[in-house]
């Protein structure tokens, strides 16, 4: 199906996630960190990039943005998966640049929906 970057610095979350995404038929790349992921992307140009807000260095934000003024990359949809459930933080999240937010613990068909729908 598609290549995702998945972009998230807890280990659990990164190897469920990675199960979904595969289960569900996607190539997985992973990065613990923004630059990295961001790197990772810029190497890779997959066609979605889901990301945490809260990582070490740099944030989900202004990685998000980031990739949003990068003309090489900034047509990849970008889905932020957060603890933060505030509507300021997705509000935030979608200015950035985000396709969408959705907030942790996202279900699995969920995601994969969501996902499925950006990546058609």
């Amino acid at each position: 199906m598609a290549r995702i970057v998945l972009i998230e610095d807890s280990p659990t979350d990164r190897a469920v996630f990675t199960q979904w995404l595969r289960r569900a038929g996607h190539e997985v790349l992973e990065a613990d960190n923004a630059e990295d992921g961001l790197q990772l992307v810029r190497d890779q140009v997959p066609q979605l990039v889901l990301m945490d807000v809260v990582l070490p260095g740099m944030s989900g934000f202004q990685a998000t943005r980031a990739m949003a003024r990068d003309a090489a990359i900034k047509h990849i949809p970008v889905i932020i998966v957060s603890t933060k459930a505030m509507e300021t933080d997705k509000a935030w999240g979608l200015r950035q640049g985000a396709a969408d937010y959705i907030v942790k613990p996202p279900r699995e068909d969920e995601l994969i929906a969501r996902i499925n729908e950006l990546v058609a």
